[in-house]
């Protein structure tokens, strides 16, 4: 309105636009009409068959329906629109101009693809199409990779440019990431995600630590970030974090907040050494955590309190928190976004602590990061808007793949194409006509390569729809389709990280000297030395014991510590009769167990039912076994057995859950199992020797207060708690005796057989024997040389 009523003096240029928006529309009209005003569109088809044009101005996927709408608009004739003075082109580019045009047009004008046909045309087209390869990769690695060898290879030519345009911001990084072997730095200057930088991933992390009330995954995802120091030496602190992760984080996840978490690494061995700085980290984050664990809060304040938290655990010895958290391109943008939140936040509702990190990446989106400088002066990375008015020697066209470029079209859940019709707004298929203008400007370059992955993410692609267009377009031309070019940059990406011969892995078979090697086993790690050598190896003497997942499942790792403590008390409270309600006993049992073990809720919740079905099954299993009134039952006993060796006395521990010592003096040895017991053939061939062993132990006296006496039984108690709770299981087809004494062979065999210092820890000597569940798997590097014959 100003520039109607007052029309400036200097020119008024306004370039590369489409007309897309109504406000843009209205704009350029206005500019148009400046005395000193000049509009230049960009790609207008001028020798479009007015009937082509009538119906691409009707048709929101064509490329040139903005600008037909733009002119519409103002009123004017595409022959009013006059030619820029050096756009004549040459034949290459008109040719060029003149396939690509006639591959778009509307559904209902591709019959003058026949009409249009002749001897001229085709040669035409044939002469435009020679600077346009077009190379199928395998997948997005191999085609990043492709892209970055072609631009690389055109700085051979001094002067030459070369540019990658893609939509895809994913091959853009990749790209960029490929660049760097050279030590190439490019640019996307379509920007970075503020939400994938380094100070905005440290905001989004510190968010989901708060509002996930410590959860171990968020937790250590933020304190492990490069810019967490909390006022001290980053090593120092990552170091405490580490520790930290290994007293409370591994296994169970703790109570929540920093109290759960302090009360869990009072209870850890060496915790107490991390209270004072667990109590400085608390002292941080207090008036965070109060205004995002609160059920409802002021988003004012929720994002003050966490803007200060993250600045104060940004701060190291050196830097105050600021100072760290908004530096460089990147911590500039989230400064400016951060102020901007906080300037807006008043108008916000309240939010909910689980909402807040998704409300901050939801604001975030969109949000880029540009560098104030840009990369290597000859190569660039545009996206579609930023290449529309740009050109390079070399144009790379990236991801030509239905989905990507163009992009998938969805109205969405709540409005339908006739209702966004009704409302006035676009439709969502102009979104497509925009990308299409945009391939159309770029495949219009003197030189031009066309990338596209056959497979993505294991899935067969499917080409952009216009290049199946152009296809079908030089095949009415009578032309050869414009088919994969020459494969060798696909090849020469591939070979730059192929290596040049290819060797089989061994397993591996460490010697360690006799001296390191263990003199002292319990009876599960006899199993383990039987399966997996190199297992035992790596626990024993190497010390490495594998740390629990985090954030375990609690049931899992706490289910049978649950019913073993249960029983034991049971048994050492009655260990010879029964109490009246063996079953109620029972129950006051695992109630003083849970309560002493600190049993969260949701954990009580699963496993209390299942511990009553247990309890249930037990009551009737203890009336049956004691009904003669003759036994006498001991729990967790410990017991050692001392064998002459080669290399010197050998010694096998074992701690039996249950011993049952019956009037003749014989006895009855039980393993309780939560899981699936060993099968008898199992146990007979050696492989599952710990109750056998146990029996042979305890006919040697090895037991504590057990006398030494004959085995009349082993058995395993399967105690699930399931539908089926309980189920026996004894070992009735071999003689107990029998057993322990193959046992007892067995094992003084395996440890003379170690005891030659030559012998080699394998991993998986008898493949057929390899345990189901293997924590050094990765450390004997399994998946290299188990498969024969594999790549």
């Amino acid at each position: 309105a100003a520039w109607q009523a007052n029309p400036p003096d200097a020119p008024v240029i306004a370039a590369g636009s489409t007309g897309s928006m109504p406000a843009t529309a209205h704009l350029l009209d206005v500019v148009a009409r400046l005395p000193t005003g000049a509009v230049v569109l960009p790609g207008l088809d001028r020798d479009m068959p007015e009937a082509a044009w009538t119906a691409a101005a009707q048709d929101p996927a064509h490329p040139q329906h903005s600008i037909a709408g733009l002119l519409g608009r103002m009123g004017l004739a595409r022959e009013s629109v006059a030619a820029w003075p050096h756009s004549a082109g040459t034949p290459t580019s008109a040719g060029r101009a003149r396939a690509v045009n006639l591959a778009l047009r509307p559904a209902s004008a591709t019959e003058a693809w026949r009409e249009q046909a002749g001897e001229d045309l085709a040669q035409r087209v044939e002469l435009g199409l020679r600077g346009v390869r077009r190379l199928d990769c395998p997948d997005p690695v191999s085609e990043a990779g492709t892209i970055a060898l072609l631009l690389r290879e055109a700085l051979e030519t001094p002067g030459r440019t070369a540019a990658l345009v893609t939509p895809d911001r994913d091959l853009a990084r990749r790209v960029a990431a490929e660049l760097a072997r050279w030590n190439l730095s490019v640019d996307d200057s379509a920007g970075t995600p503020l939400a994938n930088t380094q100070p905005g991933a440290f905001l989004r992390l510190t968010a989901e630590m708060l509002a996930e009330g410590l959860a171990p995954a968020p937790l250590l995802a933020a304190l492990k970030h490069p810019l967490a120091a909390g006022g001290e030496d980053p090593a120092r602190f990552r170091r405490k974090v580490r520790r930290l992760e290994v007293l409370a984080l591994r296994g169970p996840r703790p109570p929540a907040g920093f109290d759960g978490l302090r009360r869990t690494v009072e209870r850890a061995e060496g915790g107490g050494e991390l209270l004072p700085w667990l109590d400085r980290l608390y002292a941080l984050a207090q008036t965070a955590e109060a205004a995002l664990g609160a059920a409802e809060t002021d988003l004012a304040t929720a994002v003050d309190a966490h803007m200060r938290f993250a600045e104060a655990l940004a701060a190291s010895d050196a830097l105050p928190g600021p100072a760290r958290l908004w530096h460089g391109d990147a911590g500039e943008a989230l400064a400016q976004f951060a102020a901007d939140l906080l300037d807006s936040a008043d108008a916000g509702p309240p939010v909910a602590a689980s909402r807040y990190p998704g409300l901050l990446d939801g604001l975030m989106a969109g949000r880029v990061v540009r560098p104030a400088f840009g990369g290597h002066p000859r190569l660039a990375i545009w996206g579609t808007l930023e290449a529309r008015l740009q050109r390079a020697d070399l144009m790379i066209l990236g991801g030509i793949n239905e989905g990507t470029w163009p992009a998938e079209t969805d109205p969405g859940p709540w409005l339908s194409r006739p209702m966004r019709t009704e409302f006035g707004l676009p439709p969502v298929e102009q979104r497509i006509g925009l990308m299409a203008h945009d391939f159309v400007q770029a495949f219009c370059a003197p030189e031009v390569v066309i990338t596209r992955a056959t497979r993505a993410a294991g899935t067969p692609t499917v080409p952009s729809r216009w290049l199946l267009r152009l296809d079908a377009v030089l095949d009415a031309l009578g032309l050869d389709p414009l088919a994969a070019g020459d494969p060798a940059p696909v090849q020469w990406a591939q070979a730059l990280d192929a290596p040049d011969e290819t060797r089989r892995s061994e397993p591996p078979a460490p010697v360690p000297p006799l001296h390191a090697r263990p003199r002292s086993l319990s009876v599960t790690r006899i199993e383990t030395w039987r399966r997996n050598p190199y297992g035992l190896y790596a626990q024993k003497i190497l010390g490495l014991d594998a740390l629990a997942p985090i954030d375990q499942d609690p049931g899992a790792a706490e289910k049978g510590l649950l019913i073993h403590a249960a029983l034991e008390r049971f048994v050492r409270a009655y260990p010879d009769a029964l109490p009246a309600d063996p079953a109620g006993e029972l129950m006051c049992a695992g109630a003083a167990v849970f309560d002493e073990l600190d049993v969260r809720p949701g954990v009580r919740a699963f496993w209390w039912p299942r511990f009553a079905r247990v309890a249930a099954y037990v009551a009737e299993l203890e009336r049956a076994r004691r009904a003669g009134g003759n036994v006498h039952v001991r729990a967790e006993r410990r017991g050692r057995l001392t064998l002459d060796a080669p290399g010197g006395a050998f010694t096998v521990t074992a701690k039996a859950d249950r011993i049952e010592q019956w009037g003749d003096g014989a006895l009855a040895i039980v393993d309780y199992k939560t899981g699936t017991p060993p099968s008898e053939t199992v146990v007979r061939l050696g492989d599952s020797p710990q109750l056998p062993l146990e029996a042979a132990i305890a006919e040697h006296g090895g037991f504590t207060d057990v006398p030494a006496s004959t085995v009349a039984e082993l058995a395993y108690w399967k105690l699930s708690g399931g539908p089926t709770p309980g189920e026996q299981r004894p070992l009735t087809k071999t003689d107990p005796a029998t057993l322990a004494a193959e046992a007892l062979d067995g094992l003084r065999a395996l440890v003379a057989h170690f005891d030659d210092p030559a012998t080699p820890y394998r991993a998986y000597p008898d493949p057929a024997r390899a345990p189901a569940y293997d924590d050094y798997a990765h450390l004997a590097r399994v998946g290299e040389w188990r498969s024969a014959g594999a790549d």
